[in-house]
């Protein structure tokens, strides 16, 4: 298209798959080589398109919720002559609405930026359409007809979350094994250590303490830290822990410690607090969440005990899950006699995928971690 430069999405993308999330500019504006323009939204990361030239915005040819595939044309950038001049181009999406509808969306009033007509819009023009007197409405209500709703668009991280999560089950059998541990130990020596850490900006969480016992478990089960391929077990040197972060409706991220096995805890507790601040305020880099080569789901701080099976992040061997930790009434021998003790508790499961691990080597790792948590050392 002579005169116009196109605006495409990278080559590489860090996540199952992308969408279009948010135009920063709208048509019409004038741009600088470099500025941002779009952000692309994955499973993982949201990262910016920039302007590959200087210019005029003149086409956008994805809008928001569109899948946007490596090297896409996601817009064109032109002169301000040629941007001025060129004509409106309705998305994918609202073509495709078109053709389904039958409906010509120059007919229908736009809401988008600058008042393109999007999806939404010819959603509600055919719903309008096809819309009888508001006395046939009432009447078939009072025959029991279905109850009413709303339909909730997926975001592009949910629809990308859900890909990769069926991927994962269908790809490998998931098997999970549920340990309970005593975290009175790991409790005593946050109350010691946490106040003076805290003077130095870094909160010692508890998640610190489990990504540490981790690694450790890893050293005395290393095959649990690996990947199958069809040929061979690929175990990994070095311990990538990624840490599940919720971002509440959104979805949630899963950024990653790298080389756990060299950091010591409050060096981990440090990366978690920086981690956790960058996924909530959506500032993460692609190498914030690659290279993972075991996850943790932390599921317990939303207040749920057990969650099992918890979907692998693939194509990682294992995940573990943290449940909520809650002060349980259990049995200790004390002095060759039974006690019954209050003990801050939580359960631990380990889902595996069971082509690459077998029960022996499951129970082994979480055998350790549990013995890790339940003797932290003052």
């Amino acid at each position: 298209m002579g005169g116009f430069i196109d605006i495409q999405a990278p080559l590489e993308q860090e996540g199952t798959k992308a969408v279009v999330r948010n135009w920063l500019r709208k048509i019409g504006d004038p741009v600088k080589s470099g500025d941002p323009l779009v952000e692309l939204e994955t499973d993982k990361v949201t990262q910016e398109v920039s302007a590959p030239a200087d210019g005029v915005l003149a086409e956008i040819l994805m809008r928001n919720g569109d899948d946007a595939t490596p090297g896409a044309v996601l817009g064109r950038i032109g002169s301000e002559a040629a941007g001025a001049g060129h004509a409106p181009h309705y998305s994918p999406a609202v073509r495709h609405a078109a053709e389904e509808y039958g409906l010509d969306p120059a007919t229908v009033t736009g809401t988008g930026r600058g008042g393109r007509v999007t999806r939404a819009d010819m959603d509600r023009a055919f719903t309008a359409r096809q819309e009888g007197p508001a006395s046939v409405a009432a009447e078939a209500g009072d025959r029991g007809a279905a109850p009413k709703s709303r339909r909730i668009p997926h975001s592009g991280m949910r629809a990308a979350i859900a890909e990769h999560m069926l991927n994962s089950v269908t790809t490998a059998p998931h098997v999970t094994a549920v340990f309970e541990a005593d975290f009175s130990a790991v409790m005593r020596h946050r109350d010691e250590h946490g106040k003076r850490l805290a003077a130095d900006g870094t909160k010692l969480s508890y998640t610190a303490y489990v990504v540490s016992a981790c690694v450790a478990a890893m050293r005395a089960v290393p095959e649990v830290n690996s990947r199958w391929h069809e040929d061979a077990l690929e175990t990994f040197d070095d311990i990538n822990i990624g840490v599940g972060i919720s971002l509440g409706d959104k979805g949630l991220v899963v950024p990653v410690i790298h080389r756990a096995q060299d950091l010591s805890l409050a060096e981990i507790a440090a990366r978690l607090q920086d981690l956790t601040t960058r996924a909530r305020s959506n500032a993460l880099s692609r190498a914030d969440v690659t290279g993972g080569t075991f996850t943790i789901s932390n599921h317990g701080a939303s207040g749920s005990l057990l969650a099992a099976p918890i979907i692998i992040n693939q194509p990682q061997s294992a995940i573990l899950g943290v449940g909520k930790l809650d002060k349980r009434v259990i049995v200790r021998e004390v002095d060759g006699a039974d006690t019954i003790q209050i003990r801050p508790m939580a359960y631990v499961s380990l889902t595996i995928d069971h082509r690459a691990l077998d029960g022996h080597q499951t129970n082994a790792w979480l055998t350790h971690f549990v013995r890790v948590i339940e003797t932290w050392p003052k």
